[in-house]
C-alpha cells in the first residue's frame, strides 16, 4: 500500500507541476498582450469601426430596399402588362416589326429564327431571335436606331457583319433575345 500511495503522490505532484507550467505560460501571454502597443490597438478600433460603418450601411439601403419593393412590384407588373405581348400574338408582332424597321431603314430582312424557353415560375417565355438584314451601311446604322426605338422589347446579344451578295450592300446577322408573356 505504500507503494501505491506514493505513485498516487508523484501522480499528484506531476499534475500540479504542469498546471503550473501551463499557468506560467498564461500569465506571460497575458502580460504580452497587456504590453501592446496603444497605437496598433488604436489601428485596430479604427479598422473595426470601418467595418461596423459599411455594416451599417448596407443594414441601412437593405431596409431601404425592402420599403421600396411594393412599389417596384408594382412598376414591374406595369411593365410585364404594357411591354411584353402575349405568347400567342408576340412571334408575328416581332417578324412584322423587324420587317418594318428594316423597310423603314431601307434594309431588307430574311431568315428570320426563332428559338423558345420556358422561365420556370416567372410567366415569361424567352424567345432567341436569329435575324438576316441585308442593305447599305447607313441603312443598317439606322435599322439599328429602330432596334433601339422599337416598342416591342428586344435584348441585342450580338451582330456581325459579312460582305452582301448585290453590289455595295452588307449582310448584318443579329442575335437578339425577346420576351413574352406565357
Amino acid at each position: 500500500m505504500n507503494r501505491s500511495a506514493q505513485r498516487r503522490k508523484n501522480a499528484i505532484r506531476w499534475a500540479i507541476a504542469v498546471v503550473l507550467v501551463i499557468d506560467l505560460a498564461l500569465v506571460v501571454v497575458n502580460w504580452r498582450a497587456s504590453a501592446a502597443d496603444p497605437r496598433e490597438l488604436l489601428r485596430q478600433k479604427n479598422i473595426l469601426q470601418r467595418q461596423h460603418d459599411l455594416l451599417a450601411g448596407d443594414v441601412k439601403r437593405a431596409m431601404d430596399i425592402r420599403q421600396s419593393l411594393p412599389g417596384a412590384q408594382r412598376e414591374w407588373d406595369e411593365f410585364f402588362a404594357q411591354e411584353l405581348r402575349e405568347a400567342s400574338s408576340g412571334y408575328s408582332a416581332v417578324v412584322a416589326d423587324l420587317s418594318t424597321i428594316a423597310k423603314e431603314a431601307g434594309a431588307s430582312t430574311s431568315a428570320i429564327t426563332f428559338r423558345q424557353h420556358e422561365i420556370a415560375n416567372r410567366g415569361l417565355v424567352e424567345v432567341e431571335v436569329a435575324a438576316t438584314v441585308e442593305g447599305d451601311y447607313p441603312s443598317l446604322v439606322k435599322f439599328i436606331k429602330g432596334l433601339q426605338r422599337s416598342h416591342n422589347f428586344y435584348v441585342l446579344d450580338s451582330l456581325t457583319l459579312a460582305s452582301g451578295t448585290t453590289g455595295g450592300n452588307v449582310k448584318l446577322n443579329l442575335e437578339l433575345r425577346t420576351y413574352f408573356r406565357a
